[in-house]
């Protein structure tokens, strides 16, 4: 064999080994950065520790049904942490998600004190969800309340008309799909969308009534949909205090023997890794480096992708929103 082709022999051994401990040095990378990830997290950080603290959790924006938003409750009803503060700043969202929100976090205060701070906004099914508490805080400005449910649908029948355009359609039976915003809503169609509406308005007002110890007299007050500040709503009985996050822990020290110098930190429920940017990043440019770049892509975008899907509101709401300006 001649040198010109051990040296290439050479080149290419030296190249192969090159290549492998630069695959070694990038999964070393990746196994550290998700091992910083983990103790990053406050399940990961109890863990380590040991230690009971109060779980900071927090309910923001729209509601609807989240299984992983369950799960991570059910995480925390088995964590340390000696109690919950959940803070809610949601205008509702559907009744569905709402119902199962609230029967989550009453599962979740079987097990440890919970209390409720409303930071700017409780209402609709934010509000349903508050009252899985024995104790709701909130500020002097903040707005709770608007105890009610609608069900809404633009209807372009008129539309349709006007740029002639007409829709068929062959049904089993004249309340099947309706209404369905292609035709003016039929008054069977109005009269079962009507009776949805006030039974689930009827539990919505009994949930109200009974976690809240109202009389009819005043549950007729609160239950006709408005919104109240937290200085309205104490009077009212829709809230037990005016105060904030230090308000709430005072309280669990006061009535459920709470040390008051544990520390209050945050509980993520989020699944464990969707909220972690640095790691995400962190894999794409690991990824990239390998040639991997369509899963780099795909690793920088996962989290705009999870978050658009979350924009969807399906069924009956119980969500509030204020009037637009003129």
């Amino acid at each position: 064999m001649s040198l010109d082709s051990d040296l290439i022999v050479d080149r290419r051994r030296i190249r192969r080994k090159l290549t492998f401990w630069r695959i070694v040095a990038a999964l070393a990378v990746i196994v550290a950065i998700a091992g910083i990830g983990v103790l990053a997290t406050p399940a990961g950080r109890n863990a380590l520790s040991g230690s009971g603290d109060i779980a900071r959790v927090k309910i923001n924006g729209l509601i609807r049904s989240d299984q992983a938003r369950v799960e991570a409750l059910e995480r925390l009803e088995k964590s340390s942490a000696a109690a919950v503060i959940v803070h809610i700043n949601s205008p509702g969202g559907t009744t569905a998600g709402s119902e199962q929100l609230y029967d989550a976090l009453t599962r979740l205060k079987a097990k440890k004190p919970l209390v409720v701070v409303v930071e700017g906004l409780a209402a609709s099914g934010g509000y349903i969800a508050a009252l899985a508490s024995d104790h709701i805080v909130a500020q002097q400005s903040s707005l709770v309340g608007s105890i009610g449910v609608l069900f809404q649908i633009p209807n372009v029948s008129e539309l349709l008309k006007t740029i002639g355009v007409k829709i068929e359609e062959v049904k089993s039976s004249p309340l099947k799909a309706a209404p369905n915003g292609y035709e003016p809503t039929s008054p069977e169609a109005r009269a079962a969308l009507d009776a949805l509406v006030k039974d689930s308005y009827a539990w919505f007002r009994d949930l109200v009534k009974n976690r809240r110890g109202m009389d009819d007299a005043n549950l007729q007050i609160v239950a006709d949909g408005r919104v109240f500040t937290g200085r309205q709503a104490i009077g009212l009985k829709l809230i037990d205090q005016l105060g904030d996050e230090k308000t709430a822990v005072a309280w669990l020290v006061a009535n459920k023997k709470i040390k008051s110098e544990l520390p209050v930190r945050d509980f993520k429920l989020s699944p464990r890794f969707s909220d972690m940017t640095f790691l995400r990043a962190s894999l794409a440019v690991a990824f990239d480096a390998l040639g991997l770049s369509s899963l780099a892509r795909s690793l920088e975008q996962n989290g705009v992708v999870a978050a658009a899907d979350r924009l969807g509101l399906e069924g009956m709401l119980a969500v509030w929103q204020p009037p637009a300006g003129h």
